[in-house]
């Protein structure tokens, strides 16, 4: 049976591609919708900054056809600014709009936003309320299993946002203070999917990192599909490597090292093309380790790669490693 968020049909079980700052930008969400994302979202925007118009805000909007479908996902601390931001986020034209109640860094839960409404369950309604009233697109939320240890009020919290409105949720399996220490725990995701109440999609979010994690918890915690983060930097394929694990019990070959040379060529063509070639480039660099992880004798290439500041040169190191590295890699 189709999940669906609305109009949304996301297929029989659709992997979601987590939104990360300074991760989840258009040039990352090409590759991955390329490689087998259904559903992705921008990184967080912060609804202080969409009214301000500030423009590192606003340049957060940009969605394109291609990505589609696709959130923009929002947070703040206030009910009235997530209500205006929504609306704004809503000309932009996305699918739908998301919340952030699970981010726990501390720029953000300290200024009362993201995984501090946790805090605070009727706030969160009421700000919930407010988005879900602003704007014509179906709202999801994206949130935790709690503050800390003592006080993980998920399962209200997925009632109480499902009688206000909400299409869908999905739960990182940690708690606020946990941040992105120890292992997620998804038994309490399991008992929301298996409340009587809940009617909305459920998707399950935390250390999915291999087919047989997302195939395993798949079955085990009920969800209606999987949102993978962390993962998918520096390795788009693993969306098309879950996918057809679930189909056919079978591993995809991994990416070939020219395959990985094409990807990443195109992650940076596209993030020279989004930011300008100064920004695209110093942006690209944190990305380079990942998609050439456990490649023999890659440290020098990483080297130039990140001290260079001109693409063509980028272009030639990795026409370099691709002609020099593929015989070491199986």
């Amino acid at each position: 049976m189709s999940v669906k968020i609305g109009n949304i049909d996301l297929g029989e079980f659709p992997l979601l591609l987590a939104p990360m700052e300074d991760v989840s930008d258009p040039p990352f969400r090409y590759v991955c919708k390329q490689n087998g994302a259904d559903m992705m979202y921008t990184e967080f925007i912060s609804s202080e900054g969409l009214i301000r118009d500030a423009a590192k805000s606003i340049q957060k909007l940009d969605v394109f056809e291609y990505e589609r479908p696709i959130g923009i996902q929002l947070f703040g601390s206030e009910v009235e600014t997530m209500r205006e931001a929504a609306r704004i986020a809503s000309t932009a034209n996305p699918d739908l709009i998301d919340i952030n109640y699970g981010c726990p860094v501390k720029n953000v839960a300290c200024r009362g936003a993201g995984a501090s409404l946790l805090q605070d369950v009727d706030k969160m309604v009421k700000m919930t309320k407010a988005v879900v009233d602003s704007t014509h697109l179906p709202v999801t939320v994206k949130t935790r299993l709690g503050w800390d240890d003592h006080t993980k009020n998920v399962y209200e919290v997925a009632e109480r946002l499902q009688d206000i409105g909400i299409q869908a949720l999905t739960i990182h399996g940690r708690t606020r203070s946990q941040m992105y220490k120890g292992h997620a725990d998804w038994t309490l995701i399991r008992e929301i999917k298996r409340n009587p109440r809940i009617r909305i999609p459920i998707f399950g979010n935390g250390d999915v990192d291999s087919v047989e994690k997302a195939m395993n918890w798949r079955m085990e915690y009920e969800v209606d599909g999987i949102m993978i983060g962390r993962a998918a930097i520096g390795y788009p394929w693993i969306f098309r490597e879950v996918k057809h694990f679930l189909k056919t019990g079978e591993h995809l070959p991994g990416p070939t090292l020219s395959e990985r040379v094409h990807i990443c060529k195109t992650h940076l063509d596209k993030s020279v093309a989004w930011k300008g070639e100064r920004t695209g480039i110093f942006e690209m660099r944190r990305h380079y380790a990942n998609y050439f992880k456990g490649i023999p004798n890659f440290k020098e290439y990483r080297v130039k790669l990140v001290s260079s500041e001109n693409i063509l040169e980028i272009h030639s190191v990795l026409e370099e490693i691709s002609a020099r590295l593929e015989f070491a890699v199986t």
